[in-house]
């Protein structure tokens, strides 16, 4: 077996966490670069990931989850919060940075510009904002993926209320809304989860072949 699936059998949802172990420095500055290289439509990642350490705006934001522990044991608290209001403007800061990073004038680009445009721009805004919140479980995928090689727990969380995580953290004023929670740190000894077999589907009830 590789040390992919090794990794990805190692891994859970981590119940518990052991308050006293800290990501290091290095180490997170590798799990931000593997979602900032995380893919996206079009390649334009509508979203931030804001990334919590202050003890006390972690205990605001734990009755939003649900009152979850993991919130204020974990290590460090990742929440993906997709933008509200994808639109043209985001498209040309996208296409300048292209002109930029590949040296390419940015007439030739027009064409590609045009294009995502006519397909982003238009579109309703609660369809737009369910397109861009769907870019942040692709890179969540890294995250999980990159924790996994350095040993690093990660915990995916939908359990709470957006609105309430919005609030708090005054994303409404920013046009971001919290999409996903992520808390990465080391597992408890005490959870006893980390014992449980992992049970997913067998490849032949999950793939079609056609």
């Amino acid at each position: 077996m590789s040390n992919f699936l090794n990794n990805q059998n190692w891994r859970y949802a981590t119940k518990k966490f052991d308050a006293t172990k800290k990501v290091s420095a290095e180490d997170l500055n590798t799990l931000k670069e593997a979602i900032r290289l995380s893919s996206s439509s079009y390649g334009l990642q509508p979203y931030k990931v804001i990334i919590v350490e202050n003890p006390e705006l972690r205990a605001q934001l734990q009755p939003a989850a649900w009152g979850q522990s993991q919130i204020v044991e974990a290590s460090h608290l990742f929440i993906f919060a997709n933008e509200t209001n994808v639109g043209d403007d985001a498209i040309d800061a996208f296409l300048n940075t292209i002109s930029v990073e590949r040296e390419t004038p940015l007439e030739a680009l027009a064409g590609y510009g045009d294009f995502m445009k006519s397909k982003i721009s238009t579109l309703e805004p609660a369809i737009k904002n369910t397109w861009a919140s769907k870019q942040t479980y692709l890179a969540l995928g890294n995250l999980l993926n990159a924790a996994a090689e350095l040993k690093i727990d990660v915990t995916p969380m939908e359990g709470f209320v957006p609105a309430q995580v919005n609030e708090i953290l005054g994303l409404d004023k920013l046009n971001l809304n919290a999409s996903l929670i992520a808390t990465v740190g080391y597992r408890h000894e005490d959870d006893t989860t980390q014992f449980y077999k992992k049970v997913r589907k067998s490849q032949e009830d999950l793939f079609i072949t056609l």
